[in-house]
Order: structure tokens, then sequence, then C-alpha cells
């Protein structure tokens, strides 16, 4: 599964780099997320539950931050496991382009799941992926201007 788009957001490129690097910022942007914690300075252990149709499951993840070139973009990649519903890995590559007073966030994530995940179907897969990456720019996005905003989505 392969997905790309753009969250605008009314703020400077540094505020918003620092937000995509904080623990504390990004639990509360990750849908489902039960716990996110620092490990060391580009990586990060997580649980997230997360329901694909009729499954729901706790996934139990790591997360790295690669290629990374500050304040501009890097690449997040993580994998975990949901037991029984199977594994989800993947990554994006985020960039963020200032344009006046806001900050273009890009984004372009790549993802697969095995187990009872993948017998969901590619459609319900891709739909749900989509829906949780719309919310977790939107939620973001919210998160440092304060205000609920529109997100778009290429």
């Amino acid at each position: 599964m392969e997905m790309m788009g753009k969250e605008e957001i009314a703020a400077p490129r540094e505020k918003v780099w620092e937000a995509l690097n904080d623990p504390d910022v990004l639990r509360q942007c990750i849908p489902g997320c039960q716990e996110l914690e620092k490990t060391s300075d580009n990586e990060m252990t997580a649980t997230v539950k997360v329901k694909v149709g009729p499954v729901s499951a706790n996934f139990k993840g790591h997360v790295t931050l690669e290629n990374i070139v500050a304040p501009k973009s890097y690449t997040i990649v993580g994998e975990g496991k949901g037991g029984i519903a199977g594994f989800a890995k993947g990554g994006a590559d985020v960039k963020l382009e200032e344009e006046g007073d806001i900050t273009i966030l890009n984004y372009e994530v790549t993802a697969q799941v095995g187990g009872k995940l993948a017998q969901m179907g590619s459609r319900l897969i891709d739909s749900t992926s989509k829906k949780l990456a719309s919310q977790f720019f939107a939620n973001l996005n919210e998160v440092i201007t304060g205000e609920k905003g529109e997100q778009e989505t290429a």
C-alpha cells in the first residue's frame, strides 16, 4: 500500500519539526496510541490499538527515524506485531517546506500487513490506512496551531 498527501500547517517549519520529534505530541496525534516512549535520539517504542473492519488489535512496535535533515525532512520506519491479528510494517518520508507563514508537510507512506489483517482485503486496508494517516496529520495540525484544520490528500 502506498499513499501520499500534504498538510498545510499555520506555523513556522521549526515548530512543526519540533512537534514531529516530540513523543508527547506524537502520542496525542497517532490514532489509537496507548503508549509512546523515546528510547534513544532516533528510536521509540509504541503500543497502538487499531481496528480494521472486524479485527481489532493492540500492536506493539518499534519506530526509527532515519535520513534526518533537520528541520527539513526525515524518514520514519516502523514495525509492529499484533498477535493473532498479524503484523504491520512500513515507513513514511516526511518533508517540510516553508511558504510564508505556513509550513507545507508532504508525506509519502508505504506499508504492508500480514496475518489476519492481510485477509481483510486491500480496499479495506487501504481505506483504513488513508483514514488513519489523514487523522494523524489533522491531529498534528490541531496540536501545533490549536485549531481544527482541513487536510488535503493527493
